[in-house]
């Protein structure tokens, strides 16, 4: 396993300059970067479509919205970890609301240790969803090939009336012949026919 430092990019979304002067003193550069702001959702919404971030920061509420639909909708189009400062009084309704799509939330006012624990655990959430990510692309890579390799064989059979068996074979052999994948034979070969 990669035991390397990672650098995390970072979201900050406050209309409150009073929250977020404290809360980038807390995020030192060498663990994020860069780390950007915002102050309100509809801000917030550009700066996610223009960058990936590991780590969005919602300090509710927000000048146009209270800040729970950006939460969830930063969980359901993307793979950052969400924490979401909420007031005490609002703190158990919007956590059930907000839990089963994947956002921490933090009853204001809190301590800096509890915000850096959060952060902590956002980053180990953020690091097993890259594993995540990392294993279902190499899942669909390896479907894709497939699927590539298939349609070589099916016009293997067409064109040469080669059986099932053979067209695979066929493949199987070029690839090692020739010392590249399966999937290069199997391109050349839809080249060829198609």
């Amino acid at each position: 396993m990669d035991m390397t430092e990672h650098i995390y990019s970072v979201l900050v979304v406050s209309s409150a300059e009073k929250f977020v002067r404290p809360m980038l003193e807390m995020l030192p550069e060498k663990m994020f970067d860069p780390i950007m702001t915002a102050t309100d959702a509809a801000q917030a919404r550009r700066k996610l479509l223009e960058n990936d971030f590991d780590i969005v920061i919602v300090n509710s509420p927000l000048k146009d919205e209270f800040g729970t639909r950006l939460a969830l909708d930063i969980c359901s189009k993307s793979s950052a970890g969400v924490l979401l400062f909420v007031k005490a009084e609002h703190y158990a309704d919007i956590t059930a609301k907000v839990m089963p799509y994947g956002v921490l939330t933090i009853s204001k006012p809190t301590s800096s240790s509890m915000i850096a624990q959060s952060v902590q655990m956002l980053c180990s959430t953020r690091e097993r969803l890259r594993i995540m990510e990392k294993k279902n692309a190499s899942v669909e890579e390896k479907i894709e090939e497939i699927r590539i390799v298939n349609r070589a064989k099916c016009l293997l059979i067409e064109q040469l009336k080669m059986t099932e068996s053979e067209a695979h074979r066929y493949i199987e052999k070029q690839a090692m012949d020739r010392c590249v994948t399966r999937r290069v034979i199997a391109e050349n070969i839809i080249l060829t026919y198609k």
